[in-house]
């Protein structure tokens, strides 16, 4: 059976990836890596961007910047990927997990301020299918209890929350550009860094805790191991390939929220009988059609309409097990409050 696939990856034009061939330059922050950066400081509001080889890398990259130490307590979603928990995780520090929304399945800002205690350092807002969490009230918890926040935005390039680009309200935000992406070289990830205090440290964490980079811009006659850090530079193709996409990013943007709508209309039906939920967009969020969801009301039904599908030879899937019911999650974290859903 030749199903119709899930996914299938925005294709680019080879011409880039000939081209650091031609200028014979592979490593990281080279013409290319550049001239993302310069897109993206742009378009996010001049905030600095730092490109990176994942999402996960600008997560870890994240914790690193805001000091996370052994005991501390980060709050976030339980309805996300492993690599949200992970970059904590991996600083010591205690997950608490909250439960979600049911209408945007992203953290129920409701949820986060009973959760806070005098551990914690502080809250990761995760964007689900590109459709922002409510960071107002987000933002407003975070300042009161002087804590840091971090927007896994890794779904939600193109979207905005009353206007601002996502990962650009937050402290720190992180982008990904895996092939699952609306925009994507393959693997890759952007730290977006809204805080200017961090901006001299996330270059010297991203280049494996030296002062390279300011040996490049001369600023220091010679480059020395400074701080901690990790090899966070994407090569030259990855740049050359995610830049071919950048250049193209409002048509691709406005195709997929074409196809997107055309699944709601043709849905709605189905909704309005009260046999699937259909997806919520706020009116302060603009998404990036990053995925078409449907929710239906139990496991069963989940599975039957994933067979009827693959019976007309198209290919779905169910997406996150909560990371509060995993064998990690019940080691690293705890869930606050109830399992609602």
């Amino acid at each position: 059976m030749n199903l119709k696939p899930f996914n299938k990856p925005v294709t680019s034009d080879p011409k880039y990836l000939l081209d650091v061939i031609e200028k014979n330059k592979y490593s990281g922050d080279g013409f290319y890596s550049k001239r993302c950066q310069e897109w993206f400081n742009k378009g996010l509001s001049g905030a600095k961007t730092l490109m990176m080889p994942s999402c996960t890398a600008a997560l870890e990259a994240a914790a690193l910047l805001i000091d996370i130490q052994e005991g501390d307590e980060v709050i976030m979603p339980s309805y996300t990927f492993v690599s949200t928990a992970n970059a904590f995780a991996l600083r010591g520090a205690k997950i608490v997990f909250v439960d979600i929304r049911p209408d945007t399945m992203n953290i129920d800002e409701d949820l986060i301020e009973p959760a806070i205690t005098d551990k914690t350092k502080a809250i990761v807002a995760v964007h689900y299918a590109g459709v922002a969490c409510e960071m107002d009230t987000i933002m407003a918890i975070a300042k009161r209890y002087g804590l840091k926040v971090i927007e896994d935005a890794a779904q939600g390039m193109m979207s905005t929350y009353n206007g601002k680009p996502l990962g650009t309200i937050g402290d720190l935000g992180c982008y990904s550009f895996h092939e699952t992406k609306n925009y994507h070289c393959g693997e890759g990830g952007l730290l977006i860094i809204n805080t200017p205090v961090y901006a001299e440290r996330a270059e010297i964490i991203r280049e494996k805790g030296t002062n390279r980079s300011k040996f490049l811009r001369g600023e220091v006659d010679k480059y020395t191991w400074v701080d901690i850090g990790s090899s966070y530079l994407p090569s030259e193709f990855q740049a050359a390939y995610l830049y071919g996409q950048l250049e193209q990013a409002e048509v691709i943007n406005e195709d997929r929220l074409t196809s997107w709508q055309h699944y709601y209309n043709g849905l709605r039906e189905l909704e309005e009988t009260g046999l699937v939920t259909l997806p919520v967009v706020p009116s302060q969020c603009r998404h990036n059609a990053h995925m078409f969801y449907l929710k239906v009301a139990d496991i069963e039904t989940r599975q039957s309409l994933i067979d009827f599908l693959k019976q007309h030879e198209i290919l779905s899937v169910f997406h996150y097990v909560p990371l509060h019911s995993s064998v990690a999650g019940k080691r690293y974290g705890i869930l606050h409050g109830a399992d609602r859903f």
